[in-house]
């Protein structure tokens, strides 16, 4: 304000009051503990903040008052009720935690926090910063202070036990006396001035209570040495960032006094959960979540799920349900629906699965590739939850899950529907059952409820001889024989392969039902048959080729990236643009995955090109779609013949006819019948290939006129642009 005069007011700041002691200064306080203003002032019995005007009346009536402008400022209210508060010095008692400073900051270089900024930053700097903790408190419930003070002398002793109390007052029942006010507050015992010696009235911060927890909870020293020591210092705790202030802090202080080392081995800091918007919740402002209702709406293992594989522990959260329900539909309902799979034919075919045992020697490589990646998963799950990495743990299980439903079971499907029980269906069967109870052992300490009711039934329920529960079950062990990393790495580049394939097949708009003639890969790997045979089937290709030349397919072309390239060689831009315009596109591309740049000279100068400098657009030949991905290239022909467009019209029928008899209820293993009308061109295609679509959709005949009969579903499809009748009936 420009005078130059600063208010200090000792008694109600802790700056003031660090001030005061500084310089001095009086310790005046006109305000008594119920926050009112006392007898040596106008306005005794005023709460201090309804005091404000007439203070400030007063003033300007005495010519004291400079100015009083209005401004917005911050100002502490009660969390509660939202009253405003003051602070207010008083006399407290103290632990002297300043003492042993050294102690904490060492005892803390001891713990693994999780995430270590926290332990050396947050929380560091809060230890090298400590003061001594005020742990009196002026309030009828808690934990009451264990000081006995003399009403004569003033003689202050702190009594340690119950014992010790019965010594005191030489009265055996001070032993068995309830240790809360009022009834602590009844024992007094003499002085040895001949006074009386008297409870203090302060009971004791909560927070030392909760520091208190690793010896109090087993009533240590007095009993349970050998259960305390055995459990203390706790492997691991998990608490809110809030806590460092809070429950970390004050496990650390009392197990620093009382033992001199660290009380936690391990701390795992949580971030707050936040709304969808990411604003703090709370009721006050309608925000917040009841959990009980957000269990009902989504299930428990649902939103552990959420939190598990959202981000990492120690980052805010933003609550919603779209988030959580993505999570239930991806994970837990992929995992339910291939139990499901599995549950749906293994009770068609009757599978016992204690019958059988897992012979290595005698699967097929699809069987192993899924017990490797299984094994991998399980060591990859173990090691992360070893070192309290929560999200990377929480992933390596999606993925898993993720590759047995979507890639595993998708492939071996037609192993499920195999007449009899030869060996090959067993393998498949039994591979898919240990992937099963193997997921859900090592998934259980993060979704307890699914993985305990497919236990029940995949396990439980055909082996009397197991553990009762899922979470009595040993964690996976890892065999490590099992572990194939080329296969994986060769499945994986099938996979990756496929993928540049589909995403060819969409850019060339060609269904997948239709089969194409070729398809070429340039990659630094190569596939044997059975990986090209995978490919082929995967993405309806007659055949795949593994070439190192794919210039008659595709070519390149360049332009410079502005953004890096103008502040570099911006004079030169002009030139740059025309010599990109003039290089041959796929010897540049070689030229820069192979050197990792492209080199140009212009009047002495050189130009380096990086990849982050150019933008790369990929174009292909007339009949040919080609899609590149770290290093992969792969080219569609899209070129098709008249076979080819006949096998895809095949395709669509018999696709057609198993949608209708999902549509018409039929089950799995029904026989129908067939009727084919109103297309001559779709009858001739269904003529010729009659047994195939025949053997695919389980008919025992297919007829070319109406079906005349009741029970019959019939329905009208544009297959490739030809309108045609179909209809399926079932036979009894």
């Amino acid at each position: 304000d420009g005078t130059g005069i600063v208010h200090i007011a000792p008694a109600f700041g802790e700056d003031d009051a660090n001030v005061g002691r500084k310089y001095e200064l009086p310790f005046v306080q006109f305000v008594n503990e119920k926050g009112e203003l006392t007898e040596e002032t106008p306005f005794a019995g005023k709460f201090v903040k309804d005091a404000d005007k007439d203070v400030l009346i007063d003033l300007d009536k005495r010519n004291q008052l400079f100015d009083a402008p209005k401004f917005e400022h911050d100002y502490p209210h009660c969390w509660r009720c939202d009253t405003p508060l003051i602070y207010y010095a008083r006399e407290s008692w103290f632990i002297k935690v300043t003492e042993v400073k050294d102690q904490l900051v060492a005892n803390n270089k001891t713990v693994n926090w999780i995430p270590q900024s926290i332990g050396e930053g947050r929380f560091g700097n809060w230890l090298e910063n400590v003061q001594d903790w005020g742990i009196s408190r002026n309030r009828y419930w808690g934990t009451p202070l264990n000081i006995w003070e003399c009403d004569c002398c003033g003689k202050q002793e702190a009594i340690g036990s119950r014992a010790e109390l019965a010594e005191k007052t030489g009265n055996p029942d001070s032993a068995n006396v309830e240790l809360h006010r009022p009834y602590i507050d009844d024992v007094t015992y003499k002085c040895e001035c001949g006074g009386t010696m008297k409870r203090v009235p302060e009971v004791i911060d909560c927070w030392f209570d909760s520091g208190a927890m690793p010896f109090a909870q087993h009533h240590y020293p007095f009993e349970n040495k050998d259960l305390f020591e055995q459990q203390f210092p706790a492997k691991f705790i998990s608490e809110a960032v809030d806590q460092t202030r809070g429950w970390f802090y004050s496990l650390m202080a009392e197990s620093t006094l009382l033992f001199d080392k660290a009380p936690y081995e391990n701390v795992i800091v949580l971030g707050h959960v936040q709304d969808e918007n990411g604003q703090k919740m709370s009721k006050s402002k309608g925000n917040a979540v009841d959990p009980f209702d957000a269990l009902k709406e989504y299930g428990a293992d649902a939103i552990r799920w959420y939190f598990y594989i959202n981000s990492a522990p120690w980052l805010p959260n933003r609550f919603h349900g779209k988030a959580v329900m993505e999570g239930q539909r991806k994970f837990l309902g992929t995992l339910w629906n291939t139990y499901a799979f599995y549950v749906l034919y293994a009770d068609i075919d009757e599978f016992d699965p204690t019958k059988y045992s897992l012979d290595y020697d005698k699967l097929s490589v699809m069987d192993k590739w899924a017990l490797s990646k299984m094994n991998t998963m399980v060591k990859a799950v173990d090691e992360n939850l070893g070192n309290y990495r929560i999200p990377e743990a929480a992933r390596a299980l999606d993925e898993f899950v993720d590759d047995l439903s979507n890639w595993y079971v998708r492939r071996c499907r037609d192993r499920f529907w195999a007449k009899g029980m030869e060996q090959d269906k067993i393998n498949a069967y039994m591979t898919l059952y240990t992937a099963l109870v193997t997921v859900c052992k090592a998934a259980a300490p993060m979704i307890p409820f699914m993985t305990e009711e497919i236990y029940q039934n995949l396990v439980v329920n055909v082996d009397k001889t197991a553990p009762e529960s899922i979470h009595l079950c040993d964690f996976p062990e890892v065999d490590e024989k099992m572990i194939d990393s080329t296969l994986e790495e060769n499945m994986d580049n099938a996979l990756k392969a496929i993928v540049l394939g589909r995403a060819c097949r969409n850019e060339s708009n060609i269904k997948n039902r239709q089969p194409i003639g070729k398809m070429f890969i340039k990659a630094e790997f190569d596939l044997n048959d059975y990986y090209k045979e995978i490919i082929e089937d995967e993405l309806n290709v007659k055949e795949v080729v593994f070439t190192q030349e794919v210039k008659d397919f595709t070519s390149y072309t360049f332009k410079p990236q502005l953004k890096t390239v103008g502040p570099k060689y911006g004079k030169l831009l002009g030139k740059i643009k025309q010599a990109l315009t003039e290089v041959d596109g796929n010897e540049a591309m070689d030229t820069l995955n192979a050197e990792g740049a492209l080199k140009f000279n212009f009047d002495g100068e050189e130009v380096v090109l990086s990849k982050e400098d150019l933008l790369i657009d990929e174009a292909s030949q007339e009949g040919y779609v080609a899609n590149s991905d770290n290093g992969i290239t792969v080219v569609l022909d899209t070129n098709l013949t008249p076979e080819l467009i006949e096998e895809g019209f095949v395709r669509e029928i018999i696709s057609k006819i198993q949608t209708m008899r999902k549509e018409a209820g039929y089950e799995v293993m029904d026989k129908i019948e067939v009727a084919v009308s109103n297309n001559d061109k779709v009858t001739e295609i269904v003529k010729a290939n009659k047994d195939k679509i025949a053997s695919e959709v389980l008919a025992n005949d297919i007829y070319f006129e109406s079906l005349d009969k009741d029970s019959k579903y019939e329905k009208e499809w544009n297959i490739n642009a030809e309108m045609v009748t179909l209809a399926v009936n079932k036979l009894a």
